[in-house]
This record gives structure tokens, sequence and C-alpha cells, in this order.
């Protein structure tokens, strides 16, 4: 236990501080503060000093220097039960200080913008706040250091519950969150810095950082312990990217349901990614990381049955989204078979109603907006390292499209392509995804031959085949997979090409009177 006899206060939000004071004084405790904290105590009627009444030494260059002097770190760092340290405390008649509360100049906010200023944010970077939480945190064993104003009520109870004293896992608990701010802040300045470049002697900030810097700097506060991970014995955790301000699906609020575990995010934000592909109603059914159902219609309901329709089977116990309000009508079609959750970006009252009739069920709530992926990168996690790629977020280019058969698409066919081309992106490769230019009939994903994934799109297609079209997330190797689709009697296919073999693939389709599209760009998913 370490009573806390003197509070040292230097902050820039200001929230809650002066009922946190107030608290403090009538508990004994005197509080030294910086300036601007300590003009607002002494309004509030809190007695306080201020840090230049104890240093006899004024803020200089601006206020970038105010707390930087041993007559306070001392004060900090000094261990109580070391005689030489208490002599020198004493002959320089430093304060020893207990509590130190201290948070920072809101550098995120400043350099958020594209268009910040490189002098205005860097004055935003702490130098002497950061550096009193660290001296707090070195002695934590016997100093308190808090730098989130949440827990201001924390200090009072602990206060009140062990006379006067803060106790040691209490201090140990404030002294991690403390190292994760200090951790955080540097994480964000280290992020601007890779965003600054200097040409001809004049310093600018580009709009966004490198996708791939020197060092890789992401940070991750976890948020929620999961119901378990891939399979009930392994542990899991979900964490929040630092500084991450899109609706992302870590922003997600879920509205009922048991707990989400690992694969219920993973297929939760399956779904959300390719609903995002889509402007008209959709309605996705993923399971197992991949679709076994995609359509669009003019209601959310009808797509749903039609998304359902392409593999009845696959959508029991899965994750559907949607890109639409979830109406009552919508919601029952859900609850008439067993579903794992629903995301949607709204849902009306008399759907929540009809979900809260399935209490397991996991409704979350999320506004769905297209990332911007352009600046953001996967990761894939390997012993030892890291893989950062770029996301595969390339559109369709038209211009691009390059039609190599004698038989041009129609452009039922060419819709059709489109739709089947969003979808294939999203499916384990190797993957292929019979279309309509509505609907999903037949997907193929995660085989090993691309032959044998037309196989499987084949073999589990509910609805005929006859007249659909066929996308191939990458080139076809040999002939055989276009003698498989001219069989099922698919009428067009939009593949990347590049094979060695493509002359050999398109005169098979034209000796089957195919339409072939080439991409030129390939879609695989690992």
């Amino acid at each position: 236990m370490k009573r806390i006899h003197r509070a040292l206060i230097s902050i820039f939000n200001k929230e809650g501080v002066v009922d946190f004071a107030r608290g403090l004084q009538q508990r004994g405790v005197a509080i030294i503060a910086s300036a601007g904290t300590a003009a607002l105590l002494k309004m509030k009627g809190v007695q306080v000093k201020t840090i230049e009444e104890i240093t006899k030494f004024p803020p200089i260059l601006d206020g970038r220097v105010k707390t930087l002097h041993p007559l306070l770190y001392g004060g900090i760092l000094a261990l109580r039960g070391k005689a030489s340290h208490q002599k020198e405390i004493a002959t320089h008649g430093i304060p020893l200080i207990d509590l130190v509360v201290v948070n920072l100049y809101p550098f995120a906010e400043a350099a958020r913008s594209k268009e910040v200023d490189f002098d205005e944010a860097m004055e935003y970077m702490d130098i002497g706040g950061e550096a009193l939480i660290r001296a707090a945190t070195k002695n934590f064993v016997q100093t308190t250091v808090v730098v989130k104003p949440e827990d201001y009520s924390l200090i009072l109870e602990k206060l009140d519950q062990h006379d006067g004293c803060i106790d040691f896992p209490t201090r140990l608990v404030l002294a991690r969150k403390a190292m994760r701010f200090v951790a955080e802040y540097n994480l964000i300045i280290a992020n601007f810095l890779e965003r600054v470049e200097v040409k001809e002697e004049k310093i600018s900030v580009i709009p966004s950082p490198p996708l791939f810097p020197a060092m890789s700097y992401p940070a991750f506060t976890r948020i929620q312990e999961l119901r378990y991970g891939e399979n009930p014995h392994q542990k899991a955790s979900l964490y929040r990217q630092l500084n991450a301000d899109h609706p992302f699906l870590t922003e997600a609020k879920q509205l009922q349901g048991k707990s989400l575990s690992f694969n219920n995010l993973l297929d939760f934000e399956a779904a959300r990614r390719l609903c995002l592909e889509f402007e008209e109603p959709v309605a996705v059914i993923i399971k197992h990381n991949s679709p076994c159902g995609v359509a669009v219609a003019d209601t959310p309901v009808e797509a749903y049955r039609r998304a359902r329709e392409c593999d009845p089977i696959s959508a029991f116990g899965s994750i559907i989204c949607f890109n639409r309000k979830v109406d009552e009508t919508t919601a029952r079609e859900v609850t008439s078979t067993f579903v794992e959750g629903v995301l949607a970006p709204a849902f009306d009252e008399a759907a929540l109603k009809v979900f809260s009739q399935k209490s397991n069920l996991r409704v979350l709530l999320l506004p769905l907006a297209p990332s911007p992926a352009a600046h953001l990168c996967e990761f894939k996690h390997i012993d030892g390292g890291l893989l950062l790629q770029q996301r595969d977020v390339t559109p369709l280019d038209s211009d691009q499209l390059r039609v190599v058969t004698k038989r041009s698409p129609t452009p039922p066919e060419m819709e059709a392509l489109r739709f089947a081309w969003k979808v294939v992106k999203h499916v384990k490769s190797n993957a292929i995804v019979f279309s309509t230019l509505s609907q999903t009939v037949g997907i193929g994903g995660g085989q090993t031959s691309r032959v044998d994934a037309v196989r499987v799109a084949i073999m589990k297609a509910k609805l005929p085949l006859k007249g659909t079209v066929v996308a191939s997330d990458a080139f076809f190797p040999f002939r055989d997979n276009v003698d498989l689709i001219a069989e099922a009697e698919a009428t067009a296919i939009i593949q990347p090409g590049g094979s060695i073999r493509d002359k050999e693939v398109i005169e098979a389709a034209d000796q089957h009177n195919l339409a072939m599209v080439f991409t030129g760009i390939r879609h695989f998913r690992h």
C-alpha cells in the first residue's frame, strides 16, 4: 500500500478533472498542476499550487518546456525506501509526488486531416507529458499514474477503501494502461512521419502513408474476448486497429444473440466485404468463410430467398448479410431456418421482435460503407513474421475486357458475367461460379485443381445450369474446364486469361459456341 500525499495534474483533456481534484482535496491530497489546469481548478475553488511555484522556473519556448524539471522528476522517481535518495530529496527540497495524472496533446486529431500542416501537427507532439508518464510508470511500485479520465473514480474509490492508499495491483493495472497509452501515441506519430517528405528543402505531408513502409506500425487494442477460436478448445479475442475511424466490423453493435466466436467474425467480415460489391439490394450467405449463395432483387426478402435457393443445405447454420434495412417479412424468412447470425445497416422494430424469438441468433448492426481500401493492407501471420498485401479491390474495367471468342456475349450475358465476377473474387481458390444476371447457381471453391472446382460447382447446383454464365478466379490451364462448362449448358465465361494454353481454351469455347471474355485480372483468395 502506498499513501497518496501529493498529486501532480498536467492534462490537455479537462474532462472530469474538477470533480476529481475536489475529491482528492477532500481526502487530504495536495495538488500541483500545470498552468491551464491550475487556473481552472482555482476558479472552481480547488486549492492548488502551480508547477512554476514549485520549480521557480516559468514555461519557455512558447510552452514547449513546462514540466521538464528535476524538482518534478525527482519527486516522482525517488525511491522512498532508499536512504541516499531520501537524503538528496531533503537536500534539494524536492516534494515527493505520489500520484501523476497526465494526458497528452491530441496528436491523432491534429494529424488526421489529409491537408494537415506539418508545423502545426508537430506542435501537438507532447514531450513533457509523455516523460511524466514514463517516470511515474518506471516507479509504479511507489507512484500511481493515471492517463484516462475514466479512472478518476477508481482512484477515489481505492483511497476510500484503503485509508488514503493505492494498492499494488491497482498501480500495476494503471501502469500497464499508461504504457499502452504512450505506445499508441508514439505509433500515431511514427505513422504520421511516414507521410512526411522533403522536396527542394520544403517539408510537406502526403495524404496517406506508404503502403509498405520500412517498418510496419500496426497497433491493436483488445475490445472483446470471444466465445472461442476456430475450435472450442482454442481461446480467442477481438482487437480493434488503432485509429480506425471507418465503420469496420469492430464497430458493429450486437443487438442480441450468443457471444461471438472467431469463426463468426470471419464469416461476418466475408459477408460484409461481398455485400459492398453491390449497390442494388443484395443478400449474401456465407458458410465457412465462402459464399454459398448471393442474389440481388428489388427487396431484401426476395434477394434472400433467391440466394438461399442456390444452396439451401449449406445455408443451414450460415451468416447472412444485407445492404438494406431488414423488415419483418425478411426477418421471418431468415428465421424460417437455422442461421448463426445476421448483419445489416438497419433493422425495423418488427424485425427485431421476430429475431428476439430466436434468442441465440446473433444480430449485428453496422453501417455498410466502402472502405478506404486502397490504403488498407491485409495481414497474414507466419511464425516469426508477418505478410502484408494490398487489399484486392481492383474493379472490373470495361476498357480492359477482351472478347476472345468468335461470339461476343449478349448484353444479358455480359451483365451476368459482371455479377459472377463480383462473387468469384470472394470465393476460396480455386474458384468457379455459375450464375444468372442476379443469382448464383453453383459455387465451387477451395479446390486444388480448377477442373475439380468446376465439377464441385456443377455438383452443388440445385437450380438449372442451362443458360448460366461462369466466372473463374484464374485462367483455365486446360480445355477440360471449358468442356465441362459446355456440358452443363452454360453459355459464357469470364476469366483472367494468361495460360500458355489460352489458344486451346479459346478454340474449345468456339467449338461449343461459348462467349469468352478475358479480364487480365486474377482474383486468387488463399
